[in-house]
């Protein structure tokens, strides 16, 4: 893939591999931190020390019943688990050697199941699967909380998979290598011990690895640092280095490219979340691939590809920053730089990601936050054309091609997957080909709650510095502008993440069903306009992010849609911090904050656990410059006595080994020694999702509802 680290790492928010498994002890207080030396709540880092857990549970103690007894909570709870182990949702599948792959849970198997069918079967109501793994019958065999975290199969025609299993939903997870013939894991095979690795196949008997191995081989953010060629039979240890990072790299990565003819090995490093510098492997030397540092490089056939973070002035022409940049690949590698452009940005529309089939390459566009789909495709004299793919509109598109390009006759080889939803339309899959404008639908998830009656708008507020931030608004039926509905306003905000529609069975039955206004942010910092929309909200411009959302809520109650006693706001992770932040900011704003897994003590934050990698979005605040910008914004820092906050919910899991819960932990510490009103829970297992299973996800949104109602309630 182009950007397999940036895509993985944003996808996941913060992070997709690095990092210990969990913090047992507190992180070092160094010198540069001296602020954070008077903290008197550092003992919450202690993960699973006996004095911090006990708080935990003390707190949870306290925050389930309150939740527990608003009257809606059993019937959600049991609602929402129905709604996601529901057997008519859609199967998503990716396709490799003539299979399509999915991974699957539902009331019978909880932990899931990772199974397999033809197109033929697939297509077919209810397909025969062939189960190729069943995760419950193995967590109960081995007596462990396994959590699917991925397989990554060699194909053509090997039958082997590294596949990673996680313990509770933790980012970190062992991996084990699986014989898809005798469905059995192959003993003495290549296996890992629990760490946040990165491992690819280079053939049957070879793979490049990067894992904890021993001091020094991890970088500051805890991602591997270190790539070893390992070869079958040998003990890890005799694995032999080909590449390394420095010390202070977000993470090393190797990624290999099977495709007969076109075979290649790229190594790379990322020295920040937004920037890499790639190799290409010769004869086993690494030879730098000279590109801009923020620039994302892949190669495709006898093409390289280049996707734009920055204007590139380069062979009397300047790219702008967004665009898609095509080249041949050998003269590329040459020094040559003759680019076609398959995309250039414009005020409204964006990238949002490319795939290729056999022949063609698939570009997922971004037009004022609704999605559109191009196919791109190269004839015999070298020139490129588009041909636009008819799909539905309004709404967000996807498409991903489905040509396994270690199959030589590939019947999947011009097919691709296209997927459409919207606020009020439940998602579909279609099966389309470049050969032809039909798309045929597959798969159609149920309705899942009356959408009649209710209305989408999208609407614009006006920033602190004049910038237009555009919103969508999701209308319950009957509702009218009176200043008076209950309204949740959703945000995110950060590390180039587009916020898009999206149906919710969720917000469908215990939200909109009963008269509750939805909003989603489009807010500076996410991607919905390109690189530019990103950047002009990190580091010392981090704030424009909070003032956006700000502006959306202030939009919100000028146009009567609702007025601060009815507003809740919530977010995730990078999107807890923002919701952290302008509770701070403006509490006369809001009287609901939903804080999931979020970012709170930004003084700290680099020291743990993934939190270095991340001074690309944030800045360094060990840096006393950065601090400074820094140090305005950081909830946990910001927190007074005497100011009237709303009582938030936060939530967080102990097993979130990449954002610390301690930032969740020591909010909650400082607002109750503050004498302000809070409610904290914490999941033990989850990871970063705070949910291991469908029943835990399940029992977190009927916890999150019932304390909207709560709080919002008329």
């Amino acid at each position: 893939m182009p950007n397999h680290l940036l895509t993985s790492l944003a996808a996941a928010l913060i992070g997709a591999a690095g990092a210990p498994a969990m913090a047992q002890t507190p992180s070092p207080v160094t010198p540069a931190t001296a602020a954070a030396e008077a903290d008197p709540y550092l003992w919450l880092e202690d993960v699973t020390g006996d004095k911090a857990l006990a708080w935990v549970r003390e707190r949870n103690a306290a925050t389930r019943p309150q939740l527990e007894a608003h009257p809606d909570f059993q019937a959600n709870r049991t609602r929402f688990k129905e709604i996601l182990d529901s057997k008519e949702s859609i199967p998503m599948a990716h396709h490799q050697g003539g299979w399509l792959y999915n991974f699957w849970r539902d009331e019978q198997h909880p932990r899931g199941l990772w199974r397999r069918a033809t197109l033929a079967e697939y297509r077919k109501p209810q397909p025969a699967w062939d189960v190729v793994l069943d995760l419950d019958a193995l967590a109960k065999a081995e007596s462990e909380n396994w959590v699917w975290a991925g397989a990554n199969c060699l194909g053509g025609r090997s039958n082997r998979c590294l596949i990673s299993l996680s313990r509770g939903g933790a980012d970190a997870s062992v991996v084990r290598e699986f014989d898809l013939a005798t469905r059995r894991f192959v003993d003495g095979g290549f296996t890992l011990p629990e760490a946040k690795s990165m491992v690819d196949w280079l053939d049957e008997n070879t793979v490049f690895v990067g894992t904890d191995f021993g001091a020094g081989s991890l970088t500051d953010s805890g991602y591997p640092r270190v790539i070893k060629r390992w070869k079958r039979g040998e003990p890890l240890s005799a694995a032999v280095t080909v590449y390394e990072g420095q010390k202070t790299d977000v993470s090393a990565f190797a990624n290999v490219d099977h495709t007969p003819g076109f075979e290649r090995v790229v190594f790379g490093r990322s020295p920040d979340f937004f920037s890499t510098e790639m190799a290409l492997w010769q004869g086993d030397k690494a030879v730098v691939i000279d590109k801009p540092a923020d620039a994302q490089l892949s190669f495709w056939r006898d093409l390289v590809f280049v996707e734009l973070r920055s204007d590139w002035a380069v062979g009397g022409k300047t790219w702008p920053r967004g665009s898609l940049l095509v080249a041949d690949a050998a003269a590329y590698l040459r020094g040559e730089r003759a680019f076609t452009a398959l995309f250039t940005p414009t005020a409204t529309r964006s990238l949002a990601g490319y795939s290729t089939t056999k022949t063609r390459v698939l570009l997922n566009v971004l037009d004022n936050v609704s999605g559109r789909a191009e196919a791109w495709h190269r004839d015999a004299k070298g020139q490129w054309a588009k041909k636009d793919i008819v799909a539905p509109y309004p709404g967000t598109l996807h498409v991903t091609g489905l040509h396994d390009a270690q199959v030589q006759d590939d019947p999947l080889a011009e097919n691709f997957f296209a997927t459409y939803t919207d606020f009020l339309t439940p998602d579909t899959l279609s099966l389309g080909a470049t050969s032809s404008d039909a798309l045929e639908k597959l798969k159609a998830r149920p309705t899942f709650f009356d959408a009649t009656g209710m209305k989408v708008e999208q609407r614009f507020a006006t920033s602190k510095d004049g910038t237009k931030v555009p919103y969508f608004v999701v209308w319950p039926k009957g509702a009218k502008a009176d200043g008076s509905n209950p309204t949740l306003l959703y945000g995110y905000g950060g590390f180039e993440v587009s916020m898009n529609p999206a149906y919710s069975g969720a917000l469908g039955n215990a939200w909109y069903s009963k008269g509750g206004v939805y909003v989603l942010a489009n807010i500076r910092g996410g991607g919905e306009f390109g690189p530019g929309w990103h950047q002009a909200a990190i580091k010392q411009n981090k704030q424009k992010s909070y003032d956006d959302f700000i502006a959306v809520a202030q939009d919100l109650i000028a146009q009567k849609i609702t007025d601060a006693r009815h507003l809740g706001i919530q977010g995730g992770s990078n999107g807890g911090l923002l919701v952290g932040a302008v509770m701070v900011q403006r509490p006369d704003l809001f009287n609901a904050v939903v804080c999931q897994v979020p970012l709170l003590d930004m003084r700290r934050f680099n020291q743990l656990l993934a939190g270095a990698s991340w001074m690309g979005e944030y800045g360094n605040p060990d840096v006393p410059e950065e601090w400074g910008w820094i140090s305005k914004y950081s909830p946990y820092q910001n927190l007074k006595a005497g100011v009237k906050y709303p009582k938030p919910l936060i939530i967080t899991s102990t097993r979130d080994d990449r954002v610390h819960p301690a930032h969740a932990r020591k909010m909650a510490a400082r607002m109750i020694e503050q004498g302000h009103p809070v409610l904290y829970h914490e999941y033990i297992e989850g990871g970063h999702s705070a949910a291991a299973d469908n029943a835990q996800r399940a029992d977190r949104q009927a916890l999150e509802f019932a304390y909207l109602w709560q709080q919002l309630g008329r």
